[in-house]
């Protein structure tokens, strides 16, 4: 049997090639929101830290989040077209399917941005749509996801991009992969110990459609 029947993907980063956008529009927000300003070397060496980490560097308070994530979403709404998602994504979703995948998303975008920026045919793949989730608030959605697909957390790898994705997904008791061509890089990952490490949408399909033997 398919080892894993249910992939909950973030979407940032993950399936959407968002990464310098945000940082184009930090820069944009910044003084607005009361954000600290980063320079180019801060915006790479901040790859190589946690979601955590990140927010102790920006100095930015947990009571800030909710306004902060509302104006990127907004701002995400005004501009999809600006965003497009990594090449290969349209072989890779129908593919997953194909092979007996239930595909689901969670994200802390809005649902109506993720859906204009996947396009209507790819939106088609998608069983279920948990987004807006909090910074730090992806367990609750990735579990929210399992009981709507009745599908437990032994078959389902929730794949992304940052280390928070990697601790949302063993919260919710799920295997979680790790994709190095997202914001956070290869070290930031390994050193939060994915089930996977992931280098390719080749290596997701194989790891995400691998059997039991």
């Amino acid at each position: 049997m398919t080892r894993y029947r249910l992939l909950i993907f973030d979407f940032d980063g993950t399936l959407a090639d968002s990464a310098a956008w945000f940082v184009a529009k930090y820069s944009e927000l910044a003084a607005e929101l009361g954000l600290r300003r980063l320079t180019d070397a801060d915006v790479q060496m901040l790859r190589g830290r946690s979601t955590r980490e990140i927010m102790a560097y920006l100095q930015v308070p947990v009571w800030k989040l909710p306004r902060i994530a509302s104006r990127f979403r907004a701002q995400a709404r005004l501009e999809v077209d600006r965003i497009e998602l990594f090449a290969g994504v349209d072989e890779l979703l129908p593919a997953l399917v194909q092979r007996g995948s239930t595909l689901a998303i969670v994200s802390s975008n809005s649902e109506d941005n993720v859906r204009a920026i996947l396009g209507p045919a790819n939106s088609a793949w998608i069983a279920a749509f948990e987004c807006s989730a909090s910074l730090l608030g992806k367990a609750r959605k990735l579990r929210a996801v399992m009981k709507r697909t009745g599908i437990p957390a032994q078959h389902t790898l929730c794949i992304g991009d940052e280390t928070r994705d990697i601790e949302a997904a063993r919260s919710a008791g799920a295997d979680a992969a790790a994709v190095t061509w997202g914001y956070a890089n290869a070290d930031a990952l390994q050193r939060f110990e994915p089930t996977w490490l992931l280098r390719s949408f080749e290596e997701l399909l194989t790891v995400a459609t691998a059997t039991d033997s």
